[in-house]
């Protein structure tokens, strides 16, 4: 939302086509949005052609943590800068049975690591100040730390 309201163009890519359903409804106002399908690691978007990407609580979810960031940095303009937000490692294993999660959040050193290694200079991994609050089916309640990381290409 926050990315609509500065005038930038946005690509929003999700795997499920109903995702893409619902966000092209909750921002039937706003112009400069196109929606595409597109996987993790195959993301419908040639090389180098964006100057921002933006993952919001997204990594915990794909199969492979560092081959998405590998796929994001690719279509990452030289100078483009990628931001990822996602939870701290935590215990709630009722995050992966109810919530589909593949990860148990990660740690922010692992993050930075996955980053460098990728190619990316001047990477920051730090906390957003906020939590991700969930509760199970049995009322057990999670409140989960946010990092955000962001690296240049």
């Amino acid at each position: 939302e926050g990315l609509i309201g500065k005038g930038l163009k946005v690509i929003a890519v999700d795997q499920s086509e109903a995702m893409l359903a619902e966000m092209r409804k909750k921002f039937s106002h706003a112009e400069g949005i196109e929606y595409r399908l597109g996987e993790a690691e195959k993301l419908p978007i040639p090389d180098e052609a964006v100057d921002y990407v933006f993952a919001n609580m997204y990594i915990h979810h794909v199969e492979s943590p560092q081959e998405a960031i590998k796929e994001m940095i690719r279509i990452l303009k030289p100078g483009g800068e990628l931001v990822i937000t996602d939870m701290d490692e935590h215990e709630f294993k009722f995050l992966k049975e109810e919530h589909h999660d593949r990860w148990m959040g990660f740690k922010r050193e692992d993050v930075r690591r996955w980053f460098e290694a990728a190619g990316l200079k001047n990477v920051i991994v730090d906390c957003v100040g906020e939590s991700c609050c969930a509760q199970s089916s049995c009322g057990e309640h999670a409140s989960i730390s946010i990092f955000v990381a962001s690296g240049e290409k």
